[in-house]
């Protein structure tokens, strides 16, 4: 047994026999001691399986439904926690979205006073109670195959909610599209008398069918859009044409907007032109099972989308909605694109993946009389339509009030500015990290939790459930004022992430995800800072910045609501934006307003005690000067900067001078694993023992796009021995810019493509299948060509009928991800994981880090790979690692010999993905001893003080 320790702590990490665990020890400091992390001292939310009995809706006025709340009331009051019964999944396709925003609630309102049992509703209605670490998977289909074994299936709904009515006292439903807001969850923990979060049935109903809510609202005398119903069944085209002509759209080339009538967020929407392409586009929806009902509308040009929350701070059925401030979608368009790209819309891709197409600005940009109209305006209908608790309300702006929409007798939406109109209403509002809720939440003083528990503490009002000793839990002082004190007190972390790289993106939700997770410790203080990009107009995964140069580089440190972003650039705009005095000045004055309205109905709740995020703005210091601070308050510098000098030891190197901790491998093991060729060369003396590496030819940007490509694709093919290629950047991580080639015609497209600075390779582009391919920006100086590696195709059903997990094994190769974990010479192997690719032969930037893309499987299923071969693989993994010097935590990219478990090394990541759906966190739930989010990087950060020097 080997036992690694550090300082007295109750947790402690052991290496015993290579099983990688967290044991229970009163220990004092010794040389071979290493503390991690302590999850159950001074955290706020702890992970709970436990259910209780709980309570039952009081609408049904029942002696029995009273004799059970009263004496659930009386169990409570003595133990003082509320049960909460998350419920997500469903059929529609935006399951994966509704297991983020599960993973996000639970993240945030869990605590010593509130409990949570987990819950899924599978493609076929079947109900299962599932661990909260199973919302951590990418996608449901990750878990959909195992949960006849992994889960507790009920045998009907009846059944499911039975068991709800005894063992939680509230629902949040989390469950987006179908099932969720259209009143069937609602409907069935109403008969059952199970309170829940949100609107009800009969008012999710007609908000939830776009066509119906129209009406709705043009009949209470609110402005709509023109549009027009397409049945599945009853194509009638000589009306749609009528309707064209009528709202004086060509019916020719006319453009207009295509959508379900039944479908929760951008699922399936769509521009087309004119009446033969619009019935196109319909029937592409109804083939594709999104709905059977879909609404054509007219594109409202030169208007700008905005959407609102709206949280009803109310008593018991007095409904009281306050909106919080808008934010305006803007569309963002580079580089060159087709013409009809240019008439995109807000749809499916844009919200849940960062993108530099959409910018998002809260407040709105609109003149505040507008925005004061906005707010009056999804207010008013909020209670008109009788919604409950919170809901998310999208809508326009038409700065022209010349436009036709719809008679006199409308003037909901009518402005001296131009017109407002309401278009869709969300019951369940998307709830991931970096969502409208939490974003607009955020900036009028609510954090995550406070938000969700405030949301649910509200829904306990209006069935009164005693909940006065559940408040929302206070968050500490605001980062900004308390990291720029010279004052002693909790452990000062900084949390850096963004860059250069065509990763910084990725590097955003790493970074967004670790601050969270950190921040809920009350003997941390963590702030979250953006390491802002170079002016230099290269890619820093290409050139070697001087020391210098990069010490001169800008590092905002960040006060919390501009966190909250998509992108960086977004984030660095915002950080302008808020130091801009007149623009500064309106968001506070905005501000004030919302949280006077919000005040004025949450001081009758004694659930509320008050708002725990202030006003403040970012900071901005070179990085020089950031690290110097670091220095002087004695900071650990947790390092999520993906690619760039993030990785290439840069960072490291300056730290290590500076004498600052930081998290993740030294200087030289950072240097070697960025570059892909090196890594190779470090690992090549290790063939004899099963560890084997990819033959390379790296070749100048300059050299592909002078030569003839068919010379190229030749003296490849012949000097690689191969028939297909992989392409790669030489020095940039993810998936970015990574193709399979064919043929000289598929190398042709990949450098012109390099040639126009494209940001992406739409899908389809080469010979073979394959999805959309993000490109580096700018393009990458060098890059990599290796033979493509044939591997067996994994195929994952969700179709209950047929088998959910199939494998013919004919080559005997898969490929793999690991995460590895430990000190410099002892690093340990998490189970590996098989992402399975869902379009092409290479993984895309969705599919590696994008929650509810992409599948993984962890660990390895046993019909793929047995015991014996998964630890000889796991024991080549840590000699790579060992070898390579790698030091905290670090993922290996590789494929791996199903029989033998040789290993086939692809890359490896020193600064790995750390979203919420990384695949670091499915492998640390599944060893011995699950590691949950906070725990797992509170442990790296642990590491990080007790790293090699």
């Amino acid at each position: 047994m080997t036992s690694l320790t550090y300082t007295s702590s109750k947790l402690s990490l052991l290496f015993n026999n290579n099983n990688f665990t967290l044991a229970a020890a009163d220990c004092s400091p010794t040389t071979n001691l290493i503390t991690l992390a302590n999850p159950t001292i001074n955290c706020k939310r702890r992970v709970s399986l436990t259910r209780c009995l709980g309570v039952v809706n009081p609408r049904a006025i029942t002696t029995e439904a009273r004799d059970l709340q009263s004496e659930v009331k009386r169990r409570k009051e003595s133990n003082g926690i509320l049960k909460v019964g998350v419920v997500c999944g469903g059929p529609s396709a935006e399951r994966g979205i509704s297991l983020n925003s599960a993973r996000s609630v639970i993240d945030h309102i869990q605590g010593d006073d509130l409990q949570v049992s987990c819950y899924y509703i599978d493609v076929d209605f079947n109900a299962f109670a599932i661990s909260s670490a199973q919302v951590y998977s990418n996608t449901p289909a990750d878990f959909d195959f195992k949960l006849e074994s992994l889960a507790q299936k009920f045998s009907s709904l009846s059944e499911f909610a039975e068991h709800l009515a005894a063992t939680v006292d509230i629902v949040f439903p989390v469950i987006h599209g179908r099932f969720g807001e259209d009143g069937g969850i609602q409907e069935l923990l109403e008969k059952y008398n199970v309170p829940f979060v949100g609107t009800g049935s009969s008012e999710c109903r007609h908000a939830f069918d776009k066509y119906q809510a129209s009406l709705e609202l043009s009949q209470k005398g609110f402005i709509t859009v023109p549009s027009f119903l397409v049945q599945e069944n009853e194509v009638k085209i000589s009306e749609l044409s009528k309707w064209f002509t009528t709202n004086q759209v060509d019916p020719t080339e006319g453009k207009v907007v295509v959508k379900p009538a039944r479908a929760g967020s951008s699922l399936g929407v769509t521009v087309a032109y004119g009446v033969e392409d619009s019935l196109i586009k319909a029937k592409n929806i109804f083939s594709e099972g999104i709905d059977d009902r879909v609404i054509i509308e007219i594109f409202l040009e030169g208007g700008c989308e905005f959407t609102a929350i709206v949280l009803d701070v109310g008593s018991t059925f007095d409904s009281k909605p306050v909106v919080l401030l808008p934010t305006e979608v803007e569309l963002q368009f580079r580089g060159s694109v087709d013409v009809r790209e240019k008439d995109a819309i807000f749809n499916y891709r844009r919200k849940y993946l960062p993108t530099q197409q959409v910018a998002y600005h809260t407040p709105p940009r609109f003149p505040i009389d507008v925005i004061k109209n906005i707010r009056e305006g999804a207010s008013l209908l909020f209670k008109r339509l009788g919604l409950r608790d919170f809901a998310r309300i999208d809508g326009w702006f038409l700065p022209s009030s010349t436009s036709n929409l719809s008679s006199s007798e409308h003037n909901i939406g009518r402005t001296d500015w131009g017109t407002i109109i309401f278009t869709d209403i969300n019951l369940i509002s998307g709830m991931e990290q970096t969502s409208f809720l939490f974003q607009q939440a955020s900036k009028v003083g609510f954090s995550h939790s406070n938000i969700l528990r405030s949301i649910i503490h509200h829904a306990c009002s209006r069935f009164n459930l005693d909940n006065s000793s559940h408040s929302p839990t206070s968050s500490k002082p605001s980062q900004l004022t308390r990291e720029f004190k010279k004052d002693g007190g909790a452990r000062k972390v900084f949390v850096i992430f963004g860059g250069n790289t065509s990763e910084r993106q990725v590097s955003l939700m790493s970074g967004t995800n670790v601050w969270l997770n950190l921040q809920s410790f009350d003997d941390l203080e963590v702030t979250p800072c953006l390491l802002a990009p170079s002016s230099a107009d290269v890619s820093s995964t290409d050139s070697t910045e001087k020391e210098t140069d990069v010490l001169a580089r800008t590092v905002w440190s960040l006060p919390y609501s501009l966190v909250l972003r998509h992108t960086t650039e977004e984030v660095l705009a915002a950080c302008l934006e808020a130091i801009e005095p007149g623009r500064a000045a309106l968001t506070s004055q905005l501000r004030t307003q919302v949280m006077n309205d919000l005040t004025e109905g949450l001081k009758n709740h004694s659930w509320f005690t008050g708002f725990d995020i202030g006003d403040e703005p970012p900071v901005k210091s070179s990085l020089e000067d950031w690290i110097k601070r670091a220095k002087e308050i004695q900071a650990t510098v947790f390092i999520a900067v993906h690619g760039g000098i993030g990785e290439d030891g840069s960072l490291q190197s300056l730290l290590e001078a500076a004498g600052v901790p930081y998290t993740g491998p030294g200087v030289q093991a950072s240097r070697t694993c960025m570059d892909k060729v090196a890594t190779s060369l470090a690992l090549s003396h290790l063939s004899d023992m099963g560890v084997l590496t990819i033959n390379k030819d790296v070749w100048r940007k300059d050299d592909l796009l002078a030569q003839p490509a068919m010379n190229i694709w030749n003296d490849l093919r012949s000097k690689l021995q191969c028939e297909t290629l992989c392409i790669k950047p030489a020095r940039d991580g993810c998936s970015t810019g990574v193709a399979r080639l064919c043929c000289s015609e598929d190398l042709s497209v990949y450098v012109k493509a390099l040639e126009d600075g494209l940001l992406r390779i739409p899908p389809n582009s080469f010979s073979k299948t394959h999805g959309m391919i993000e490109m580096p920006d700018p393009p990458p100086e060098h890059l990599i060509f290796e033979p493509f590696i044939e591997t067996d195709e994994i195929v994952v059903s969700s179709n209950s009928n047929a088998q959910r997990l199939s494998w013919k094994g004919k080559s005997r190769w898969v490929e793999i991800t690991v995460g590895v974990i430990g000190l410099r010479g002892s690093m340990h192997s998490l189970s590996p994981s098989i992402t399975v690719k869902e379009s092409g032969d290479i993984l895309s930037l969705e599919e590696k880090f994008q929650g509810g893309t992409g599948i993984n499987l962890t660990p390895l299923p046993e019909s793929i790979m047995s015991n014996d071969a998964l630890e000889q693989c796991k024991r080549r993994i840590e000699l790579i690692a060992n070898t390579l010097q790698l030091e905290g935590f670090s993922r290996i990219d590789a494929f791996v010999n199903v029989d033998n478990g040789e290993v086939l090394i692809i890359e490896v990541n020193t600064v790995p993905g750390m979203t919420p759906s990384t695949v670091l966190i499915h492998q640390a739930l599944a060893e011995l001893s699950p590691m949950y989010p906070h725990d797992f990087f509170r442990a790296l950060l642990g590491l990080a003080a007790g790293r090699s020097t």
